[in-house]
């Protein structure tokens, strides 16, 4: 009579078996997850919120970041590490291991998108470069500036020249208020910062002041060995209840009127922002000015100049002058190198 077998060789031997199946489960599991993705380099995949571990290794699987998605998935599952990947859009990392990716995902590391407010824009300009964004998801685009002064806190303030011009980086799917927020902010940290460390006996009473002014010399001049001396120029002309009479407020006041060319008409019409009828400052700024206008303005050179005028050597540079008969000359000069009428300068009437 043949011996019948043990209960415990069967459980041993379907223990053993087990243990067989775990540990090739182990090793696939393992060289799948310390394998290299195949990947391009700036591969681009977007997790939406929610997305389930099996959508996420399909995904992945998709771009040949990482092979057997169902054998990765198993394994996780096993030893209870359920990948939590945070919602966004992610540029994989390049000669990463499948596990580095993972990681990646799990730790949120999602590409930054960049938007740049550019230096001497108008608040309009920023607005729609923002609106224009498709990486952000536009919550503010309906206010209109009054709304967004409000929706900051400061409802009554006008919003022209109170951002921060800067390239600012950002998670795609973020909302345009985020970036309004902090460009705000940035604007009012190095406005105080600046109006703290002002030089001293400057005709400008507030910082609003300052960004106003500042604003004007964003306008006036992009070459940064002259930002002090056309600040100089504002502000003896201000000590001296002289007018700015400076090309670029008007323009601002035009809108969408201007159409490249400023007539005598223009410069006679009078208006709030025609600083050749009006004395002093325009009501608002008329740019977006940056740190080196602001500090200019609140540190401007030791320069007794009154005027300057395009140069016409085709750098943007100008000339500077004290009386109203050398800056005469210099408009000769112009007009004799261009034949053309200078677009910015400051006294291109007799005061």
């Amino acid at each position: 009579m043949p011996q019948r077998s043990s209960p415990w060789k069967w459980l041993t031997a379907a223990l053993i078996a087990l243990v067989a199946a775990l540990g090739l489960l182990w090793s696939l599991a393992l060289g799948a997850l310390n394998s290299a993705s195949q990947a391009p380099p700036g591969t681009r995949i977007t997790v939406p919120a929610g997305a389930s571990l099996r959508s996420v290794l399909t995904q992945l699987a998709a771009v040949h970041a990482l092979e057997q998605p169902r054998l990765i998935e198993a394994w996780l599952r096993i030893r209870g590490e359920i990948l939590s990947a945070k919602a966004g859009s992610y540029i994989l990392l390049s000669h990463a291991s499948v596990r580095q990716i993972l990681q990646q995902l799990q730790d949120g590391q999602v590409a930054l998108e960049q938007l740049t407010i550019v230096e001497g824009w108008t608040l309009a300009q920023m607005r729609q470069a923002i609106d224009a964004s498709p990486a952000l998801v536009h919550e503010w685009r309906a206010l209109d500036d009054a709304a967004l002064m409000a929706a900051l806190g400061e409802p009554g303030a006008a919003a022209e020249g109170r951002f921060y011009p800067d390239s600012y980086r950002f998670a795609a799917g973020s909302s345009d208020r985020r970036l309004y927020e902090l460009a705000w902010q940035r604007m009012n940290e190095r406005l105080q910062q600046e109006w703290a460390a002002r030089a001293p006996e400057l005709p400008v009473a507030s910082a609003r002041e300052a960004l106003i002014l500042a604003s004007i010399v964003e306008k006036e001049t992009g070459r940064e060995d002259e930002r002090e001396r056309v600040a100089a120029v504002f502000i003896n002309r201000l000590r001296i209840g002289m007018r700015l009479q400076s090309d670029p407020t008007i323009i601002y006041g035009l809108g969408a009127r201007y159409d490249g060319n400023l007539r005598r008409r223009d410069l006679e019409a009078d208006g709030p922002y025609n600083s050749y009828t009006r004395s002093g400052l325009p009501p608002t700024p008329i740019a977006l000015p940056g740190g080196a206008s602001i500090h200019a303005v609140l540190h401007p050179a030791s320069d007794a100049a009154l005027y300057f005028v395009a140069t016409g050597k085709g750098d943007g540079s100008h000339h500077f002058s004290t009386s109203y008969a050398e800056h005469s000359a210099a408009l000769r000069s112009f007009l004799k190198r261009t034949g053309a009428v200078p677009d910015a300068q400051a006294g291109g009437k007799s005061p």
